[in-house]
């Protein structure tokens, strides 16, 4: 039988994700970054100075929290149930509101518009820009930043990559996520609406190491 990407089966992948994940962060500071090396890269100055500003696929919501204590009204959606209890409990005390819903179908639905939106190595890279990109425009104030971040493509795998979650065996559930060239992400940024898109690889701290895919673009 062949696998079957069903969102309950994904948010299921999502919960076992935030369990082990949490542990680790529970005790954590808030911090933002962009990159996947402590202390290196830019910070949330990428954003401007947003005085709102959702995460979309948040995960532990440390970055939120950061932002928050610098007075942005922060939002977070998450996918997981669990993950978004446990952000909640863990951030709510400074104001940072915590969304549980699959992003496609939050900013379908949402009615508010903001300063900036932003993903680090979130949901941009697991939701298909095609969809995503025309919805996070919609939700952007006139001149309003969308930035994020994640790993760039493996030279000659672009598009969507699929991988199967939680090993080899067992049930076969998977997601995708999505890699293309700087040029493609601003391509695709473009088509949907924004203006002064960028996208760069920020080299790692070591030679030879993964570098991380930046890219902001602004709403006109």
């Amino acid at each position: 039988m062949a696998a079957q990407h069903d969102f309950d089966d994904e948010r299921a992948v999502w919960d076992t994700y935030a369990e082990s994940t949490w542990k680790d962060v529970c005790d954590s500071e808030p911090v933002f970054r962009w990159t996947q090396y402590a202390g290196h890269g830019p910070g949330p100055e990428v954003l401007g100075e947003p005085e709102s500003a959702p995460e979309i696929g948040c995960g532990t919501g440390r970055a939120l929290a950061f932002l928050a204590r610098q007075g942005v009204k922060a939002r977070g959606v998450d996918m997981s149930p669990v993950m978004v209890a446990n952000t909640t409990q863990r951030w709510g005390s400074l104001g940072v509101e915590f969304v549980c819903a699959e992003v496609l179908d939050f900013l379908k639905r949402d009615t508010q518009t903001y300063d900036a939106v932003y993903s680090v190595f979130g949901a941009a890279w697991f939701s298909d820009p095609r969809k995503l990109f025309p919805l996070v425009r919609r939700r952007l104030n006139p001149g309003g930043v969308f930035a994020f971040s994640q790993p760039p493509a493996i030279p000659g795998a672009y598009g969507p990559q699929g991988m199967y979650k939680g090993g080899f065996a067992g049930p076969a559930r998977y997601t995708y996520r999505y890699s293309y060239t700087p040029a493609s992400w601003r391509s695709l940024l473009v088509s949907a609406g924004f203006m002064e898109a960028v996208a760069v690889v920020l080299d790692a701290l070591k030679p030879d190491h993964i570098g991380t895919l930046s890219v902001r673009a602004v709403a006109p």
